[in-house]
């Protein structure tokens, strides 16, 4: 229940512009890191999926990095 609550609520916040609208800064990665949260917990489960996803974050948003770099998950 849980889990889909937050999946749902990482479908609103891409549905409603991500990171360029709320932000406005654009993800460095491809997939997005939102994209790579909701695919990281429907794999791995909500706890492991919300760590995998906070670390892929902490990465993200170097405005001195113009290329975006490929990182699926694995």
């Amino acid at each position: 229940m849980v889990k889909a609550w937050v999946l749902s609520a990482i479908r609103r916040y891409q549905a409603g512009g991500g990171s360029k609208r709320y932000f406005n800064l654009e993800c460095n990665f491809t997939p997005t890191c939102s994209e790579f949260s909701a695919q990281a917990i429907e794999k791995y489960g909500l706890r492991k999926g919300i760590v995998l996803g906070y670390r892929r974050i902490c990465r993200c948003n170097q405005p001195d990095n113009p290329d975006r770099i490929f990182d699926p998950l694995k």
